[in-house]
């Protein structure tokens, strides 16, 4: 694991008031009051969607935290993308394969302190996982490998599955201990029920939908105590759904996958007060091929 302060993150000026916003927090108390909004979205190629509308989205955000994931940048270009945002501080996990992953946090509050990887060998750096802490909270953005049954690419995400729920029940035992909410947010690639997917029958031997990685999936809310935020607020509700495939006529027909999640500590879940997609109107509208997935604090 990679650690840094809260100085080596990239820093953004914060527009007029920003600061003020977020320096009503006194101490480190049990729930950050000052975090109303949180949204995680998969960009797919940061530099893309900025040319197609992520720039506007982001403006327009009123989330304080944002994690992305598949970022897929240099430095530079990263860099780029992000001067051209105000009032943004941002933590990145750039992957030593160039043009693949990358996973980032930007947070309006300047971090306390910031975490590249999670003391992985063979993951730390390939872009997948990045943490940062603000005062009563950890937030993490996750890139969990998509896999490929029968190939490399599935033996690898199974390898990274075993590490990570390691790391899982790690971080909610250092946080308790610290009196501090942790929000595990990402492209997890796996769809948990059948109401997580359109067409789950046919994806039952499909990576993203095995009964083994669906089990995992339910270690990590059941053995390690983990909330599906959406799903809290969404029981029964077929999705809703945060990415569609490209091919064909998956958005139009909402034949998509709810593999985008907001995972965190029991008393942050309690706080949320809406969890939702923010599905683009249509197919033209989209910036990236996930929604970016956003929940509302009291």
């Amino acid at each position: 694991m990679v650690k840094t302060n809260g100085r080596d993150s990239l820093r953004i000026d914060p527009r007029p008031g920003m600061a003020r916003r977020s320096d009503r927090v006194v101490g480190a108390a049990r729930y950050p009051r000052w975090v109303q909004s949180i949204t995680t979205v998969n960009v797919n190629g940061i530099r893309a969607a900025a040319k197609k509308g992520f720039l506007e989205w982001i403006d327009d955000t009123k989330s304080e935290v944002v994690c992305l994931q598949e970022v897929r940048a240099e430095a530079e270009q990263f860099g780029e993308v992000i001067a051209r945002l105000d009032g943004w501080h941002a933590v990145w996990a750039p992957a030593v394969a160039k043009g693949r992953a990358g996973v980032a946090v930007l947070s309006r509050r300047t971090p306390d302190a910031t975490r590249i990887g999670f003391g992985s060998a063979e993951f730390d750096t390939s872009g997948r996982y990045a943490e940062l802490d603000l005062p009563g909270l950890t937030v993490a953005s996750l890139y969990l490998p998509s896999g490929e049954v029968g190939t490399e690419r599935q033996d690898e995400k199974e390898r990274f599955m075993a590490e990570f729920l390691v790391h899982l029940g790690e971080l909610r035992a250092r946080a308790a201990a610290e009196g501090r909410e942790v929000l595990v947010c990402g492209d997890w690639n796996i769809a948990h029920r059948e109401a997580d997917l359109r067409n789950w029958k046919a994806n039952q031997k499909k990576a993203g939908f095995l009964p083994e990685e669906r089990a995992w999936l339910s270690r990590v809310l059941d053995d390690h105590g983990y909330v599906d935020v959406l799903r809290k607020h969404h029981p029964d509700q077929e999705g809703p759904y945060s990415w569609w495939s490209y091919r064909g006529r998956a958005f139009d027909n909402d034949a998509g996958w709810r593999i985008d999640y907001h995972m965190a500590t029991p008393g942050l879940a309690a706080r949320s007060v809406d969890a939702r997609v923010e599905r683009a109107a249509t197919h033209a509208e989209r910036w990236s091929d996930h929604a970016p997935v956003t929940v509302a604090y009291s």
